[in-house]
């Protein structure tokens, strides 16, 4: 696996300790448009954020827009993950505290998941997998069946679908389903999560994963 770490340090066990116990090396380059072009090369890239987090935002976002860009992780320092949204760009993060065996995995998930699917702006259908959902007729159909759903079971269903693969924070849930205005706590966001899952039934709760103490991520049905 070719692995890249945009960072302004020499070794990237200097910012991801357990990086030194990968089975692949990882190349260190500075995040500077000089080095962006090597980046597509990558299998995964790993983006340093546990110093300034509006340039590792802004740095996501250029990669992860018109750039033919792999994978992207996040390295965060602890708390770092509470102010991660899904317009970043990121494919997952990580914890610079995380053990080796929570890297590889994360590596191994990113490098064999396929692209996430979008829905086009202005698009009325949202795939992932046997979960179709129908924008404007307002309904959704796992494996041609429909879902009965209220209408926040399918605002929520709706945004985790369009940001496939993405770990969207409670907060950000609660913005975007719910809006800004919105004075309940982020225990709702758990319970409409629990009531979708009922509904998506025992073969394909595991379509919405927890990302634990951070909020959740769809990604599509494993067959």
């Amino acid at each position: 696996m070719r692995i890249i770490m945009l960072t302004r340090h020499e070794q990237a066990a200097q910012v991801l300790p357990s990086a030194s116990f990968l089975d692949s090396e990882v190349l260190c380059l500075s995040p500077v448009p000089s080095s962006y072009a090597a980046v597509e090369d990558a299998d995964v890239v790993l983006v340093d954020a546990t110093g300034d987090l509006t340039r590792a935002r802004a740095l996501c976002q250029l990669l992860s827009g018109p750039m033919d860009c792999p994978p992207i992780l996040l390295v965060l320092q602890d708390g770092g993950a509470a102010v991660v949204q899904a317009d970043w760009g990121a494919s997952d993060f990580v914890l610079t505290g995380a053990a080796p065996a929570e890297l590889s995995a994360r590596l191994r998930l990113l490098r064999t998941r396929e692209p996430a699917p979008r829905a086009e702006e202005g698009g009325d259908r949202i795939e992932v997998g046997d979960l179709v959902i129908d924008v404007n007729a307002y309904t959704a159909r796992l494996r041609g069946q429909i879902i009965d759903l209220t209408y926040k079971e399918f605002e929520l269903l709706k945004y985790l679908a369009a940001n496939q693969g993405r770990v969207l924070t409670r907060e950000t849930l609660l913005d975007e389903v719910w809006g800004e205005d919105y004075i309940g706590g982020s225990r709702t966001v758990d319970v409409h999560v629990r009531r979708l899952r009922a509904k998506l039934g025992t073969e394909h709760d595991h379509l919405i994963g927890t990302v634990r103490n951070v909020g959740y991520r769809l990604d599509a049905l494993v067959e």
